[in-house]
């Protein structure tokens, strides 16, 4: 009984932060190694427990991305194929090694979420609006988008910021469509990556479907009262809780 009320506590917390400030991984991930998920399954359990928050923000913004409909096909079939290799990759590493590979991941993540926002505006700043297109070249957009995927793929944690990095490289400016892109590429990376990994049988569907329903719920609570929430101190809170859980985790992989 604590084992479900823990998972579904993280499940809450995780989802309310996906909706606030994002970095939701950094409490489900962890919260279902604890309960004794092996590391692939909770990781792969992770996409799992994500993806109807994905797909639900993407259906929500659909009308952000009204000028930006003629690219779903061409993202929406990189994010199938790329992120299929990287749940692909996923599943021929061993538990002990991506438990050795977990705290650098973790720490990548963690930097991208507490750097994100600069790096946006590095990005966006540099890829001169449409003007990046031509500068870097549409082939290698894509497979600055290719790359995204395959790491969405294999570890979903920091898979936003990445995106919005693409997205500001390509040239987009509203926030809205964005978001809305985003949140389409990381569905449709998680749906591939779900079906790869229960394909294998992967998933630990007993604890991940705790963790999606705190998710969901957690997800929905938080978007109704996000006026009454400092999405700032979140942020700082989620950096602080993800440094902590990176530095667990490198000293139980290398102490």
């Amino acid at each position: 009984m604590l084992e479900i009320l823990f998972l579904l506590v993280a499940g809450l917390v995780g989802g309310a932060l996906n909706s606030l400030a994002g970095g939701g991984s950094f409490i489900v991930f962890p919260a279902l190694l604890l309960v004794g998920v092996p590391p692939v399954i909770a990781n792969a359990s992770n996409t799992f427990a994500a993806l109807p928050g994905y797909a639900s923000g993407a259906f929500g913004y659909w009308h952000a991305m009204g000028a930006h409909k003629h690219l779903l096909v061409l993202y929406g079939a990189i994010a199938a194929v790329f992120g299929y290799i990287g749940a692909d990759l996923l599943l021929v590493v061993s538990d002990e090694q991506f438990g050795l590979v977990v705290p650098w991941l973790m720490a990548f993540a963690v930097l991208l979420f507490a750097f994100g926002t600069q790096l946006n505006g590095f990005v966006a700043a540099r890829s001169g609006g449409g003007r990046g297109m031509a500068l870097v070249g549409k082939g290698l957009l894509l497979a600055f988008l290719a790359g995204v995927c395959v790491y969405g793929g294999f570890f979903n944690a920091g898979l936003g910021i990445l995106l919005l990095a693409f997205l500001a490289t390509a040239g987009l400016t509203d926030i809205h469509a964005m978001n809305g892109l985003k949140l389409y590429v990381s569905s449709i990376v998680a749906l591939v990556a779900v079906a790869r990994f229960a394909f294998s049988g992967s998933i630990d569907w007993y604890h991940g479907s705790i963790a999606l329903v705190g998710v969901v719920v957690g997800g929905y609570l938080a978007a109704r009262n996000a006026h009454h929430i400092p999405t700032r101190w979140i942020r700082v809170a989620v950096v602080i809780y993800g440094v902590v859980m990176t530095g667990y985790f490198f000293w139980g992989a290398y102490v």
